[in-house]
């Protein structure tokens, strides 16, 4: 077989990676067509301009995706943000948020991935969860008091964040998950940028209500389940009541 193995398991890498920026690059294109071409000024696209250069994502393509996004020039986005609702096995509440230029291919195949999930399905779910505004940061003073962060930025509340949950996190540094109103997602964006954080993420999305409880094997099913959504290139965000 010699060294075949490593072949295959570098092309699944490099698949992957391809699948992420892409995704990447659409979520650029949407925070600037929803937010302007400004990061400075639009923190869903300050947020996701800087995972883009994390993960590598050429500079020419983070421009030519605002610039699209924003309908600067010559191109101009054609995508629609679509939600589905249902459950993963076990009747695990999901919704999923996808973008396409396409929702006649889209809704079949999420719809096809809802139906192969065992004890699952598709169905109203929303009602189960809260729409909130989520912004994801970091600070390097692993001492920094996030409660405090918090109550200065305008959150509502905040829960830490740890590399082991969550990569954009860096080992030692003190990360935090701030919950804040919809309509304040950016002035918490701001304040956290201004006052030493990095912020990876901020945008609006789901918490859930209650969380099932499963056991280890119940998890683990679910795990594939939610896993197998999110490789679909046009889903965007996957939010499960799972911890």
């Amino acid at each position: 077989m010699g060294r075949q193995w490593l072949h295959a398991k570098r092309l699944v890498a490099g698949l992957a990676k391809s699948r992420q920026n892409g995704k990447l690059v659409k979520e650029i294109m949407v925070a600037a067509k929803h937010g302007g071409p400004d990061p400075g000024a639009n923190a869903r696209l300050y947020a996701a301009v800087e995972k883009a250069k994390r993960e590598s994502v050429t500079r020419d393509a983070i421009e030519r995706a605002i610039k699209k996004g924003a309908g600067l020039g010559g191109e101009k986005l054609v995508m629609d943000s679509v939600t589905f609702e249902g459950y993963a096995p076990h009747k695990v509440p999901v919704i999923v948020e996808a973008l396409t230029d396409n929702q006649n291919r889209t809704a079949p195949e999420i719809r096809v991935l809802f139906k192969k999930g065992q004890l699952g399905g598709a169905g109203s779910n929303k009602f189960l969860f809260d729409q909130v505004g989520l912004v994801e940061a970091f600070h390097q003073d692993a001492d920094r008091d996030l409660e405090e962060a918090a109550i200065e930025a305008g959150a509502n509340e905040v829960e830490p964040l740890a590399n082991a949950r969550n990569d954009d996190i860096p080992e030692g540094a003190n990360g935090g998950r701030f919950v804040a109103d919809r309509a304040a997602v950016h002035a918490v964006s701001q304040w956290l940028k201004q006052h030493g954080w990095t912020v990876v993420t901020s945008e609006i999305g789901y918490l859930p209500k209650n969380y099932p409880d499963l056991t280890p094997e119940q998890a683990a099913e679910v795990g594939e389940f939610l896993q197998a959504l999110d490789d679909h290139d046009d889903v965007h965000r996957v939010w499960a009541a799972v911890k």
